[in-house]
C-alpha cells in the first residue's frame, strides 16, 4: 500500500521546482496522489477495510488543502500540476 523509496525519489525528481526540493506543494501533492492511487487499488479487493478508508479520506483532504493553497498563490502552477497528475477539477 505504501510507495517504495525509489518511486518516491522519482516523484520528487519529476515534480521538484529546484534542486533538492522536497517540500514544495507540487512534490507533496504528487506523493499524496501516488498514495491515494495505491489505496484506491487496495479497496478494489478489500471492500470492507474501513480503517484504511479513513486514512484515504485524510490523504484526500490533505491533498485538497495543498491544491487550494497552490491555486490561491499561483494559478498557473496549479493548472499545470492537475493536468500532469490527471486530477479532476
Amino acid at each position: 500500500m505504501s510507495i517504495t523509496a525509489e518511486r518516491k525519489a522519482a516523484l520528487i525528481k519529476e515534480y521538484a521546482t529546484a534542486e533538492g526540493d522536497t517540500g514544495s506543494p507540487e512534490v507533496q501533492v504528487a506523493i499524496l496522489t501516488e498514495r491515494i492511487n495505491n489505496l484506491t487499488e487496495h479497496f478494489k479487493g478489500h471492500k470492507k477495510d474501513n480503517h484504511s478508508r479513513r486514512g484515504l479520506l485524510k490523504l484526500v483532504s490533505s491533498r485538497r488543502s495543498l491544491l487550494d493553497y497552490l491555486k490561491k498563490k499561483e494559478e498557473g502552477r496549479y493548472a499545470k500540476l492537475i493536468a500532469s497528475l490527471g486530477i479532476r477539477r
